[in-house]
């Protein structure tokens, strides 16, 4: 357990054994052992450089592709808040936004000066979050956008990230996990104003009548397997989909306690009320094996599982 007295004085919030559930999509998860909401980024390098250097640190956005273990997270849990929200289009032509920005408010925002970051509006999480795992749909990724980005790093300097510092990959960046993405700067195709909403609402309608969206879900499970094409349906541009490996296993509609394999969408689990986040994780798992079994694909987590199990709680 962390020593309050290690914990150094802040301008933002903090508090001890924060529950996170009610942050999470999927509404599952334990506590942190501490939860800080830094003021400005300033409050933000402060706090980490003056935290023990053995502190696990872990920053969490929306929490829209996360699925924390029952048992909470050890260390200090880091979010950022309304500070670090503005969205703003710059003379130059690029899109300066705070890390917690969410990516649809900044695609309508872009579309309305005629900036064309369309895809970012049916991603469900914040624009920190994106350049983490280099968020895409429709094509289109992260990576294709930006310019660089801004991160306060685990000793509390802050960096200034191009987009080839940050080398991205399907789903992954090399940013670590403890450092701190505070601002990013985007830069789209010009477009007309009209063209771009409309792409947008497609996306929008797309979404709603294939994905599970008014259910507790956490977004796409499983990343799709390595292999590339040149469609676009929605889940991503790769020649084999995860949603019809789990499909053709058999596992669509299967659950575990409260959970359950989204009649909808196969690649979706969902909490259908009283799910852990062990039902969930042993779901997915069981998905992988079954998946596995039956076409010799091993599915790789796209969701990322943080935190202890109950049986380690902190």
């Amino acid at each position: 357990m962390t020593d309050c007295a290690s914990v150094p004085a802040v301008r933002g919030t903090l508090e001890y054994g924060r529950v996170l559930a009610p942050l999470s999509w999927l509404r599952v998860g334990g506590a942190a052992e501490v939860f800080f909401q830094p003021a400005d980024e300033e409050d933000l390098r402060q706090f980490l450089a003056s935290l023990p250097g053995d502190m696990p640190v872990m920053p969490i956005g929306a929490c829209s592709n996360l699925l924390i273990r029952d048992g909470g997270i050890a260390g200090a849990v880091i979010r950022l808040g309304r500070a670090f929200g503005a969205v703003s289009v710059e003379s130059g032509g690029s899109v300066k936004a705070g890390a917690a920005a969410l990516a649809a408010r900044v695609a309508v925002k872009a579309a309305a000066s005629g900036i064309d970051l369309a895809f970012f509006r049916t991603i469900p999480g914040t624009v920190g979050g994106a350049v983490k795992m280099n968020a895409g749909c429709y094509g289109r990724y992260l990576a294709d956008v930006l310019v660089g980005a801004r991160a306060v790093c685990r000793d509390g300097t802050a960096e200034w990230l191009d987009s080839k510092q940050l080398d991205f990959g399907y789903r992954k960046s090399a940013l670590p996990d403890d450092c701190i993405v505070t601002e990013v700067e985007l830069a789209g195709p010009r477009g007309d104003p009209g063209r771009i909403e409309r792409d947008m609402q497609t996306f929008v309608d797309h979404r709603e009548r294939t994905q599970p969206v008014r259910e507790r879900t956490c977004g796409s499970v499983f990343r799709n397997p390595a292999g590339r094409s040149s469609s676009i349906d929605g889940d991503d541009t790769h020649d084999l989909k995860a949603w019809k490996l789990i499909e053709d296993a058999g596992m669509r509609g299967a659950g575990l306690g409260g959970a359950q394999v989204s009649e909808r969408h196969a690649n979706f689990l969902v909490n259908t009320g009283g799910a852990t986040a062990e039902d969930l994780e042993g779901l997915g798992e069981k998905i992988r094996t079954r998946v596995f079994q039956y076409s010799g694909v091993w599915l790789e987590w796209e969701i990322k599982r943080v935190g202890n199990p109950r049986r380690n709680a902190v």
